[in-house]
This record gives C-alpha cells, sequence and structure tokens, in this order.
C-alpha cells in the first residue's frame, strides 16, 4: 500500500511537470519585441494586443536626441527578437547597439515601405512653399531626412501594416492575430486622420512658431502655417543673435504663437515672446506625460491638435 501511494505521487508529480511548463511554453511564443519611443510602442502594442507588449526603451520625459542607454536597455537589447525604432536619423545612439544585437531583428520604420519621408527644412524660418510643396524624399538621402514621421497618421498606418509583416514573420503562429489587430488599428488610424482634419481647419492660416523643426508632417498633413522654430539644433542653445533674428519674425509675421516642449526648458521661449503680443504653448511630440500603451499615439496627436487650437484660436 506503501509503494502504491509512492507510485502514485511519482505519477502526479510527472504528469504536473508539462502543465507547470504550459504557460512558460506559451510566453515563450511570444517574440520579445522592444520599441524606442513612445508613439511607436503605442502602435506595436496595438499590433500585439493579446499576443503580449513591448518593452517601451526610452521614457516619454526623455529625448531621443540626447539619450544614453542604460545598463537595462542593454539588457533588452540583447535579449529582444525585434525592435522598432524610427531609423538612425532619430536615436543615432541605437546604431551601435543594435549592430551588436545578435538575436534582433532590427527594423527602421523610417524605411517601412510607404512611408513618406520629407526633406529636411533649411535654417530655422520656412515660408509657404516650404509647407504646400509635396514632397517625397528618397529613403537613400539620410543626411538630409527628417525623422519625425510618426507625427502624420498616413505615414503610422504604413507603419502599422510593416510591424504586422514583421510580427509574423517572427511570430507565424499568430500571424491572423496580428492582422486582425492591424486591420483595426488602421481603420483607427483613418478616423483619427479625418477627425484632425476637420478640427484644425479653422486655425490653418494662423501664423506660429515651434520650438524645433519636429512638425514638418504635421503641418503639411493639415494645412498648418509654422512660420519657423525657436532652435535649429534641440541640443543647442541659440546665441544672441539667433534670438534676435526669431524676436523679429515674430513681430514681422504677427506670430500668435510660439510653442516650447516639455523634454526642454521653456526660458527660451519666454525670453522670444517677451515684450511682445505673442501667446505661450507647449507642443509634445513624444508623449511625456502619456501613459504609454496602445492609446497613446492617438492621445498624442489629439493633444497637439488641442494645444494648437487652444493657442491658435485664442483672442
Amino acid at each position: 500500500m506503501q509503494c502504491n501511494r509512492c507510485s502514485l505521487k511519482r505519477l502526479k508529480k510527472w504528469l504536473g511537470i508539462p502543465l507547470l511548463l504550459l504557460p512558460m511554453m506559451g510566453f515563450a511564443a511570444r517574440p520579445a519585441v522592444v520599441a524606442s519611443i513612445k508613439p511607436v510602442h503605442a502602435l506595436a502594442a496595438g499590433v500585439m494586443q493579446g499576443m503580449g507588449e513591448p518593452l517601451l526603451l526610452i521614457p516619454g520625459g526623455a529625448s531621443p536626441h540626447e539619450y544614453s542607454l542604460k545598463p537595462s536597455d542593454m539588457r533588452a537589447l540583447g535579449s529582444a527578437q525585434v525592435v522598432f525604432w524610427i531609423g538612425p536619423d532619430l536615436e543615432s545612439f541605437l546604431v551601435k547597439p543594435l549592430a551588436n544585437a545578435k538575436t534582433a531583428r532590427s527594423v527602421a520604420l523610417m524605411d517601412a515601405p510607404d512611408v513618406v519621408v520629407l526633406p529636411l527644412r533649411a535654417g530655422g524660418a520656412w515660408e509657404a512653399h516650404d509647407r504646400d510643396s509635396d514632397h517625397r524624399h528618397d529613403h537613400g538621402s539620410a543626411a538630409s531626412r527628417d525623422a519625425h514621421v510618426w507625427l502624420d497618421p498616413i505615414n503610422a498606418i504604413a507603419m502599422v501594416r510593416w510591424m504586422v509583416t514583421v510580427l509574423g514573420e517572427t511570430d507565424p503562429a499568430h500571424q491572423t492575430e496580428y492582422a486582425r489587430n492591424g486591420a483595426a488599428l488602421v481603420e483607427r488610424l483613418e478616423r483619427l486622420n479625418q477627425q484632425l482634419a476637420s478640427d484644425l481647419a479653422p486655425v490653418g492660416e494662423q501664423p506660429y512658431l515651434v520650438f524645433h523643426d519636429a512638425y514638418h508632417y504635421f503641418e503639411r498633413r493639415y494645412g498648418l502655417n509654422a512660420v519657423g522654430s525657436v532652435v535649429l539644433d534641440p541640443e543647442r542653445r541659440p546665441g544672441a543673435k539667433r534670438v534676435a533674428e526669431i524676436q523679429a519674425r515674430v513681430r514681422e509675421r504677427k506670430v500668435r504663437c510660439v510653442f516650447g516642449e516639455p523634454q526642454f526648458q521653456p526660458t527660451l521661449v519666454e525670453t522670444v515672446i517677451a515684450g511682445g503680443n505673442a501667446r505661450r504653448g507647449v507642443l509634445d511630440p513624444l508623449g511625456a506625460d502619456l501613459p504609454a500603451g496602445p492609446n497613446a499615439y492617438f492621445q498624442l496627436l489629439q493633444g497637439l491638435s488641442e494645444a494648437l487650437r487652444g493657442c491658435l484660436a485664442g483672442a
């Protein structure tokens, strides 16, 4: 009897091992995905809903222009199967680590099929032809490309479709689920684009300045009238001559609003608008204060629209 009980215990133990392994097997079946910035993370999270969750690399309050990888970031990249990022034009600090990440498939979304890439605008003062011209820049001319491609929802649609393809190839067992999530996300992005076009139409002609030239795609999509940027390089504070030039432009163009960004100190914007009638606003191209997740991209673009309308339509 004692031996029979021992045998039954051993049998239960061995039968239980596969059951214990099932959750781990299911987890292992999902690809380990890293996304560089919050807008990219949001789109990837939407495609992966129910299939897993991507890891966000750069916190919302940090700038990809000057981010330094932590040891935990290096470990995440080292174990990733897929890394979604914009590309070396934006996250140059990722070039070498991704080259050394042996298991990761590096997916630069700026080079995804059907993503329209605009050229960088020269200087910090732009005229009507800069926003009205219909440029599609050659993907091969990296030195003159504007990297902020995610701020056009039509580009976001192209990025989502490429994510579906990449994730389906990485995890073919769940290809159908990725495709279904991607299709739902594309429909939602199309509705967002229509809503933004309608909401922003009344303020399309109002002149304004941005902190740095991050919004070309958004301006072009919705016919907005940004006439320049406060800084040419967000990593460098402008000198007195540059500040004087911007102050003159604010007066000459009757600029309604000058927008700062939460990733940078507001003192420079306050200096630019001092003594004039321009108002100060805040535009956030990255979603610094938004909770990460599949809704963050939509909240980001709706936030840009609300900030622009709130400042430009004000008396």
